[in-house]
């Protein structure tokens, strides 16, 4: 068994609320469960204590590492000098067999050498979570003018994004980018699709595993959750971030489409945060749309403890991003507790979803489609029971845990 592991996040799940962040805490919790040595090492924007780059929360096991990124197209935060001895130090003094990476951005993609050059027989492991080192924009592989998807990163297209870099400022950023990759003994990509992109980006596929995000054991007889939603409306929930990659604008432009009868059977909850932190034409288009005539509720962000209690008043999950999403834990989440999912055609959602079984899908970016299937949910209220016990129970957090333990010990 591993003797001591090293678990690194871009943020502490109690502060930032996203997938990645989530998924690398729970996973520490999980080992820490198996009485593993393990600490948690989330990055963070809090001014630091006393000076120092690092302090605590919760316990001595869970640590906030104090940095911030000096270069964010490079994921550099080299001019932060003073934070690396401090780092090594860490290092050196905790010895880890493993250092598990669930993201190198905000962190600076250098800690993923410091850990090479300070323990060089320590394995390196790093969760690949969307495309960021492949696209410029985000990481969501769209094109910056016009939202389109794209479909292969090059850099003449890159500079096209982004005319004020050059071209070769984009060969050179995939090069510096594959250099320090190189390092990495193994990934771990939560979807096929990812993993796809990343070996046809020329990581090579056998130094890839698939391994999805766990969840937590729910206990849901899937008939009694049948007979639970078999109701005269349909309810239509919205669970996550809210920005124009997400598409909960597509929603509500789908949702103001619905014929009048068809809109007086169904009803739509939005649950998301962050809308203050959005461009203002964002924010304003958002508040118009709620105002479609029908049953539309804007609830405001959630605690992930609150899900459970939430997702009982939802019938069905949408999710309507115009991006190609990896393996959002949303849908998990919502399989986890017996509830079907509407989610657009690409990518990691359209790989978890089988249209016609647990779920549907539309066509991404159309919110004509995404009409169309909300009326068919409607129209087809009596099918509801079968795409539930179609819904096959996700990955748990224990499983997950076993799977990546597996990783450690094989990969060179």
């Amino acid at each position: 068994m591993t003797d001591r592991i090293l678990i690194v996040a871009h943020g502490h799940p109690d502060v930032h609320k996203g997938g990645a962040e989530l998924a690398a805490y729970q996973l520490y919790k999980e080992y820490e469960r198996l009485g593993m040595d393990v600490k948690f090492l989330a990055r963070s924007q809090e001014t630091e204590h006393g000076g120092a780059a690092f302090s605590s929360r919760h316990t001595d096991k869970e640590l906030l590492f104090h940095t911030s990124q000096d270069d964010d197209f490079l994921f550099s935060n080299i001019r932060t000098r003073y934070i690396w001895q401090e780092f090594r130090d860490f290092l050196l003094r905790f010895k880890p067999d493993v250092v598990h990476f669930h993201h190198y951005f905000l962190m600076g993609i250098e800690t993923i050498m410091e850990v090479k050059n300070t323990l060089p027989d320590c394995k390196i492991i790093l969760t690949l979570h969307e495309y960021l080192a492949i696209c410029n924009n985000k990481g969501l592989m769209i094109k910056t003018n016009s939202n389109r998807l794209c479909y292969k990163a090059t850099p003449k297209d890159c500079h096209l994004c982004f005319p004020e870099k050059s071209t070769a400022d984009f060969f050179m950023r995939e090069n510096y980018l594959k250099r320090i990759f190189s390092e990495v003994h193994h990934f771990v990509s939560p979807s096929h699709f990812l993993k796809q992109r990343y070996v046809e980006w020329g990581i090579k596929a056998d130094k890839i595993s698939v391994i999805e995000n766990g969840q937590e054991i729910i206990s849901q007889d899937q008939s009694d959750a049948a007979s639970q939603h078999e109701k005269d409306s349909v309810r239509l929930g919205f669970f996550g971030q809210l920005n124009e990659y997400k598409g909960v604008d597509l929603l509500l432009k789908a949702y103001a489409m619905l014929p009048k009868d068809i809109r007086k059977q169904c009803s739509l909850d939005i649950h998301g945060a962050n809308l203050e932190l959005q461009p203002k034409a964002f924010r304003s288009a958002f508040s118009r749309l709620l105002k479609t005539k029908g049953n539309v509720s804007f609830h405001g962000g959630y605690e992930p403890a609150e899900l459970s209690h939430l997702m009982e008043d939802v019938d069905w999950l949408v999710v309507p991003s115009i991006w190609w999403e990896n393996s959002p834990l949303v849908i998990q989440e919502a399989f986890n507790r017996g509830i079907p999912v509407i989610v657009s055609d690409i990518g990691g959602m359209a790989e978890k979803v089988i249209h016609g079984k647990n779920g549907l899908t539309f066509r991404a970016g159309k919110a004509s489609s995404l009409m169309s299937t909300i009326v068919q949910v409607v129209k087809e209220k009596d099918r509801y029971g079968q795409y539930v016990e179609n819904i096959s129970p996700p990955l748990t957090i224990e499983q997950s845990a076993q799977l990546n333990l597996g990783v450690y010990k094989t990969c060179r």
